[in-house]
């Protein structure tokens, strides 16, 4: 049993309130801080992540987690996370791409190792289950109460995925559907009209490329002005730079300035 003092949910949801402001609208300040960037924080060590967390936040409107990477995991650096999220301005999504039946994300997402629903600001889920596993997640959510907001996979950036269109208007139909919860999509290009869904797409580089495992990448004028998605996701091109501080700034400066290119509806 968790401890009062040992939760850090109360303290979280009250100030994801002021920083989120809604559900609805999670990543609201990314037009105040003038940052479309998402950091993609594939590093398996906490010190590596939170030292990338305090180098690049001024830089980004958010950082994507794979808290399951990690080779050392202790509640206490999700909470460390979280001061620089506050610190920052940016919030936390945890890529964890939950794919099950309802009452087993209820229990991943608000228990075991992780306690993903008490510090992360954002979650993301594959629709493939039906409309259980939204409700699922908002039971676990709720467990902790937690104002997660939910992204849906709509898209995918690799080779081959089993994405098609019909599976994508699906999925935006079930975003309607819990229209309280989702605040938008992974994928590709805008898949929504719904002015209130944030569309964040993976795979970006400065420069068209490809790897050897499948993984497209785009430019962040392709995605932004010619896709109309609003959040460009960028791991390698950041991770891999020598000055990682200046790789953040270009891809924050490209992001941006594609946002304020793209035609207004």
């Amino acid at each position: 049993m968790i401890s009062q003092r040992d939760r850090f949910v109360p303290t979280v949801s009250e100030q994801r309130c002021v920083r989120i402001e809604s559900r609805r609208n999670s990543c609201s300040s990314w037009k105040r801080k003038k940052t479309n960037l998402c950091l993609s924080a594939d590093v398996d060590s906490a010190v590596e992540m939170l030292e990338l967390a305090e180098s690049v936040g001024p830089y980004i409107c958010c950082i994507k987690t794979h808290v399951d990477t990690l080779s050392h995991f202790d509640i206490s650096v999700m909470i460390r996370l979280q001061q620089l999220a506050q610190k920052h301005n940016f919030v936390v999504f945890e890529d964890r791409k939950f794919a099950d039946i309802g009452n087993t994300v209820k229990s991943q997402v608000s228990g075991g190792v992780y306690r993903i629903a008490e510090w992360a600001d954002i979650i993301n889920a594959h629709v493939l289950p039906g409309p259980g596993v939204l409700k699922g997640l908002q039971a676990g959510a709720k467990l902790v109460d937690s104002e997660l907001g939910c992204l849906l996979i709509a898209q995918m950036s690799t080779k081959g995925n089993l994405l098609n269109e019909m599976y994508t208007k699906e999925c935006v139909k079930m975003a309607g559907d819990f229209d309280e919860f989702v605040v938008g999509f992974i994928s590709t290009s805008r898949v929504s009209s719904n002015p209130s869904h944030l569309h964040f797409s993976p795979g970006v580089k400065l420069q068209p490329d490809t790897d050897s495992m499948g993984q497209q990448y785009l430019t962040p004028a392709e995605v932004i002005c010619n896709r109309g998605s609003d959040i460009i996701i960028v791991g390698r091109g950041i991770l891999t730079s020598s000055n990682r501080i200046h790789a953040a700034r270009s891809f924050r400066d490209a992001g941006w300035n594609a946002y304020l290119s793209r035609p207004k509806c």
